[in-house]
């Protein structure tokens, strides 16, 4: 238990606003797992030496879908091909609402899917449940 505690969260966000309201809904609600930002799905995929290298590898990645250099689709797809990031839980935090992209994240191995809510009440409530599930409840792979 106390391990997960210390796990960081990996967040995979472009857009600097959608960065700030997910940092504030986490500090809110006073997660205690740090949180690490990956601001392209080239930077998110720049994790996956730093984890062989022995570095902790996140409790969870939150990956936007809608990212520049290489998209959250291609992301998620490599993340799940390699050794040392396949079993990490993956929740899609996107806006898209798209079956086609739904239907290809989990056909990827995400997760979970979760559409991101514009109002800041509604988010807090995102953030809750996300932190409840799976900073508390959900047992990760070692």
């Amino acid at each position: 238990m106390m391990e997960r505690l210390h796990r960081p969260i990996l967040l995979v966000e472009d857009n600097p606003a959608d960065v700030d309201l997910t940092l504030r809904a986490f500090a809110k609600r006073h997660l205690v797992n740090p949180v690490h930002v990956a601001r392209d799905g080239e930077e998110a995929l720049a994790w996956i030496p730093r984890w062989e290298a022995g570095e902790t590898p996140p409790l969870l990645i939150l990956l936007d879908l809608k990212l520049p250099r290489i998209d959250g689709l291609e992301v998620l797809s490599r993340l799940k091909a390699h050794a040392v990031s396949r079993t990490l839980p993956v929740v899609v935090l996107t806006t898209s609402e798209e079956d086609k992209d739904i239907e290809a994240a989990y056909s990827m191995g995400a997760n979970s899917y979760i559409v991101k809510p514009v109002d800041f009440v509604k988010f807090m409530d995102v953030a809750a449940q996300v932190e409840m599930y799976w900073c508390l409840l959900n047992t990760p792979p070692r």
